[in-house]
């Protein structure tokens, strides 16, 4: 394919500041310049900074460009805290003025295209700034989702995420529990009252991002799916009929752990890990974009206490605790000492999941972690907490590949209900039965001639549908 392209084909590549958007734009743009494609990575300095560091040998293929985020003030004066440049930089009331602040890029990357004129945008669907632009310059977009398939299926097409026929099926928050009328096969999807009305209101709602995605679905050429159709084909098939448009799947883009071991109390944290007996160990992680309250961390922590499981934890400092001594409960590392450990701030999870001490996770079930966990056929124990999370659960659990905690009604969790999950999971004879089911997933998930059957599949789509647009570019010079 390398040889086909020689570099001619030009995209530029526009994540959202959040890692879980940023990291999959990242791992996808290595693919396309592995295949020949000529990639400008768009994002902040210090995002950019944060990123893997990618192979010297694609250094001709792939640029990164840093535009600085601009200051913008709310009403109260108030501004981003400094160097906060993502998600995870910033409380979750301080969001909105980091999406302010991403929306004023359209100045620097209106220069950008002007100057090298790519062949093609491929784009968060929040990034609906772009789409003037685009048309100004005749460039096609490509709206490329880091969610699966089974959520873009349950969000639907763009005229239902709006105005009055979004009303006519989905009036209210109830409507989310159940599947939506454009799945016509068995399917369990659909939220628990508690996670629909959260959705509802979330992506639906005044600040939402409906209006966004609908608007890029609407604009976009095609549209690229992170996903694999052999493990989502059901949900996979139902997104072209929605779309009107080629939906092209990219694979996982699974990464592989690097070398980098993560700072000097990681380094620690891995030794400790060589020193425990083969599958036998459970990790619990919950990523950079949940925000745990006290009363979660206290839960979870009672949970992984009862179950009495060796641990690895690796937990993020909250924006309401002074200090990592106030993060988890008092008494919790004296009481578990010896059979657990626990780390602060970032880990090195990659590393933590392909180790062979690793019999169990309990997660978060964002898609990024999900793609990462199942390759290494462990017993998955989900506690889905925001976004996206509760319809991947539906997925897993649909499959028999994983044991969702029990949640009451309002939303709450118990230790007690996390300690049984776990046990269920790490020690039973459905546990087991769930193993070899990973073990047939992961054959599916890991097979990298598949993979690259999607990639190449894009990398043809990119070359030979873009010469309409051409001329249009070139009339601008």
């Amino acid at each position: 394919m390398k040889e086909i392209m020689g570099g001619e084909v030009h995209v530029v590549m526009l994540p959202y500041l959040a890692f879980g958007h940023m990291i999959p734009f990242f791992h996808l743009s290595i693919a396309l310049a592995k295949s020949g494609i000529r990639v400008s990575f768009v994002s902040t300095p210090r995002n950019i900074d944060r990123l893997p560091k990618p192979p010297v040998n694609l250094s001709a293929l792939l640029e990164f460009v840093p535009f600085p985020l601009p200051i913008v003030p709310n009403t109260n004066g108030e501004t981003l805290p400094p160097n906060a440049e993502a998600t995870v930089d910033v409380p979750a009331d301080k969001v909105p003025l980091l999406d302010a602040a991403y929306n004023l890029l359209r100045d620097p990357f209106k220069q950008f295209l002007f100057d090298k004129s790519p062949h093609w945008i491929i784009q968060d669907f929040l990034a609906d700034w772009t789409i003037d632009i685009a048309k100004e310059f005749c460039i096609p977009i490509i709206g490329f989702s880091v969610f699966a398939a089974i959520t873009n299926a349950f969000i639907g097409p763009p005229d239902f995420m709006v105005g009055d026929a979004r009303k006519s099926v989905r009036p209210t928050a109830e409507s989310l529990m159940s599947p939506p009328p454009w799945i016509r096969f068995e399917s369990s999807l659909g939220l628990p009252s508690y996670e629909a009305v959260s959705f509802f209101h979330g992506f639906f709602g005044k600040d939402g991002p409906a209006e966004k995605i609908a608007t890029v679905l609407r604009e976009s050429k095609a549209v690229a799916i992170r996903t694999c159709p052999d493990f989502e084909c059901g949900y996979f098939d139902v997104l072209e009929t929605m779309y009107e448009k080629e939906v092209i799947p990219v694979g996982l883009l699974s990464p592989t752990p690097s070398d980098h071991g993560g700072d000097e109390e990681w380094i620690k944290i891995l030794h400790w890990l060589d020193q425990q007996k083969p599958k036998s160990v459970l990790f619990v992680g919950f990523g950079s974009e949940c925000r745990l309250s006290k009363e979660q961390i206290e839960e979870i922590a009672r949970g992984v206490e009862l179950s009495n499981f060796s641990f690895i934890w690796a937990l993020r400092k909250s924006h309401w605790a002074g200090n990592d001594d106030e993060v988890l409960p008092q008494g919790f590392s004296s009481r578990t000492s010896g059979r657990g450990i626990v780390g602060m701030g970032w880990a090195p999870q990659l590393k933590i999941l392909a180790h062979p001490s690793i019999r169990g996770s309990l997660f978060h079930s964002g898609w990024g972690s999900v793609i990462e966990t199942l390759q290494y056929v462990h017993r998955l124990v989900l506690l889905p907490l925001i976004i996206d999370q509760g319809i991947n659960a539906k997925l897993l659990v649909e499959k028999n590949l994983a044991i969702e905690v029990e949640i009451n009604e309002d939303g709450s969790f118990s230790g007690e209900s996390i300690a049984k999950a776990l046990k269920r999971a790490m020690a039973s004879e459905e546990g087991d039965e769930m193993s070899q089911r990973a073990k047939e997933t992961a054959a599916i998930i890991c097979n990298r001639l598949r993979e690259a059957e999607y990639m190449n599949k894009f990398v043809k789509y990119l070359t030979n549908n873009h010469e309409r647009e051409i001329a249009g570019i070139e009339s601008r010079k």
